[in-house]
């Protein structure tokens, strides 16, 4: 090897561990910034309690209600309704034309800035079809925003699953639904769940698209009830205490959970799939 090759090679080296050691230095003090200065202000009366302006108090329970009421509703629309295209578009569509139309379309609409979706869901659900804002309008918005992302992943999942398995259940005699639902689905189950708790991830921390939709009230609310009126989730909450009220210790506090969540949910889904494909190849 001559000796500018290996001059080269070590300094393509050198800018490689440089550029991950200046990505791990960003990402660990971010998190380590926003829980420094987030966790000593959580306490069980900011987490259990609903503001009080009268008695200047602050709670974040309506917002975390909310944000529970706004993901189960967002994932009850859009999974069957992902998953469901997904199984078409790999399982039976015949014309290979329109189903890569269909992906470019969605992979085009998973690169919008979600402020634009925000515009279109108050422009459709609530102009157009007369509803007020409310939860449920944030969520189908959501909706929309993540339908793109659990089709596509539940359509790369489905790929992985060898052709010989499904000639293998035909064979066999069984039919095709019974194929995809005895033989495909359980092939690739860990990429579809990934995919699904991934997508909670991206709910959580959507804030543009709900101060559209969902609006900026703190009411305790029972989940039907909760779903037909206007609610600050936590990352809307956490706009509002920041940048109208200037309560930057609640921000930070609402922050540091936020960043919890979405560590444990990354947890959470590297966990279930290495489970579920360790349950596969078993």
């Amino acid at each position: 090897m001559s000796g500018k090759r290996k001059v080269y090679i070590t300094t393509m080296r050198m800018l490689m561990w440089l550029s991950v050691g200046i990505t791990c230095a960003l990402t660990l003090f971010l998190i380590g910034y926003v829980l420094w200065k987030g966790l000593p202000n959580i306490s069980w009366e900011l987490l259990s309690t609903k503001p009080s302006y009268l008695l200047e108090k602050v709670g974040i329970l309506p917002d975390i209600l909310n944000t529970v009421y706004i993901v189960l509703a967002t994932l009850v629309i859009v999974l069957p309704l992902g998953v469901g295209a997904a199984i078409y578009l790999t399982e039976y569509a015949k014309n290979k034309r329109i189903v890569g139309l269909i992906e470019y379309a969605a992979e085009t609409l998973s690169g919008i800035p979600s402020i634009i979706y925000g515009l279109v869901g108050m422009l459709i659900f609530q102009q157009f079809f007369g509803m007020k804002t409310s939860l449920i309008c944030g969520a189908l918005t959501l909706v929309i925003m993540n339908l793109p992302t659990v089709m596509r992943t539940t359509q790369e999942s489905l790929k992985t699953v060898p052709q010989s398995y499904r000639e293998g259940a035909f064979g066999l005699g069984a039919g095709k639904w019974r194929v995809i639902r005895t033989v495909v689905l359980p092939s690739c189950v860990d990429g579809v769940i990934t995919g699904c708790i991934l997508s909670v991830g991206r709910i959580l921390g959507e804030s543009a698209a709900l101060l559209f939709t969902a609006g900026f009230a703190h009411a305790v609310n029972g989940m039907l009830e909760g779903l037909g009126s206007a609610g600050a989730t936590l990352t809307v909450a956490l706009y509002v205490y920041a940048k109208e009220q200037g309560e930057f210790g609640v921000a930070f506090a609402i922050a540091a959970i936020l960043m919890i969540l979405t560590v444990l949910i990354n947890l959470v889904a590297e966990w279930s799939a290495k489970y579920f494909q360790e349950r596969r190849n078993v």
